[in-house]
């Protein structure tokens, strides 16, 4: 990865338990792992609880179907990673109901939810009756089967940017042992391992994870994780980097970490601002999306 803090900076617990998993299974810990269980107070523990709902919990959608959605928007991301992990999950999960490579064995509905989705993905901004005219039809859908999509969607548009720009790469037996734990736990991690600082409960797994990153105590101030978020201007060096990362995180490289770092970023200030600007551009989609449900835009 190209956050050396993100492959050695774990605490101790997590070390032991990456080493005894890694020589169990004979593999090296996913970079999605690795990531995960990097202070997790600051993103993971709420975003693994929007997460495993989302993805596991009660829904109109199949756990396939929810995979399928997240292979869709990582495609949308250019994001090798999660692209190849979650057609490998839409397999194993669907047992067979989907083919991630044939979008026409998708049900109707699915077929017409990916194309909401995709919008407010892309255009959030233009998320508007005259922009949804074109789409399926979504009225035949029960109550809440486009809200629990949108979560879907809003978990994958956080994580496929942070895969994109922390150089996430699937090494050899890694596709076949990750994508097999993450659906046999359903997406939860032993809850030793997420103990890091105070816990708040605002009673909303959104709310509590728009907390966690942009106002809660961290190495970089809550007005520079904001403008990250938000698109706001922010000084430089990061402005750029910033962008790329809410706009187009595969365009990302190495230099671009070389360079922040030469200017004087640690390394902790990129993981932070990192993660409030691929969060804050979710949040533009999943809001926009919300908005659409609540005004009735969509049909």
């Amino acid at each position: 990865m190209r956050l050396s803090i993100l492959d050695h900076g774990h605490r101790r617990r997590v070390k032991i338990f990456l080493t005894l998993t890694s020589v169990t299974s004979r593999v090296d810990s996913p970079d999605i792992v690795k990531m995960l269980l990097y202070r997790p107070g600051f993103l993971t523990r709420p975003l693994l609880e929007l997460t495993a709902d989302a993805m596991r919990g009660p829904s109109y959608w199949t756990a396939g179907e929810r995979e399928y959605l997240a292979m869709c928007t990582a495609q949308l991301h250019r994001c090798p990673f999660c692209i190849d992990s979650h057609a490998e999950l839409t397999r194993i999960a669907g047992n067979g109901e989907i083919d991630p490579d044939d979008p026409a064995s998708a049900r109707p509905q699915l077929r017409a939810v990916r194309e909401f989705l995709d919008l407010i993905s892309d255009t959030p901004d233009g998320v508007n009756t005259a922009a949804v005219a074109g789409l399926p039809d979504l009225t035949d859908l029960p109550d809440g089967a486009v809200l629990e999509a949108l979560r879907v969607n809003l978990v994958w548009n956080i994580v496929n940017r942070l895969a994109n720009a922390f150089g996430f790469d699937l090494r050899e037996g890694q596709l076949h042992s990750g994508t097999r734990a993450l659906h046999r736990f359903g997406y939860r991690f032993p809850s030793f391992l997420l103990a890091d600082g105070p816990v708040t409960d605002l009673g909303d797994d959104v709310a509590n994870l728009r907390h966690a990153v942009l106002d809660a105590p961290a190495t970089t101030e809550p007005a520079l994780r904001a403008a990250a978020a938000t698109g706001e201007l922010v000084p430089e060096p990061w402005q750029p980097y910033a962008q790329a990362v809410r706009d187009a995180s595969y365009r990302i490289t190495g230099a671009d970490i070389d360079r922040l770092i030469a200017a004087g970023c640690s390394q902790d200030q990129i993981f932070e601002v990192t993660v409030a600007a691929a969060l804050g551009a979710a949040l533009r989609g999943f809001d926009a999306g919300r908005k659409a449900l609540e005004q009735k835009t969509i049909r």
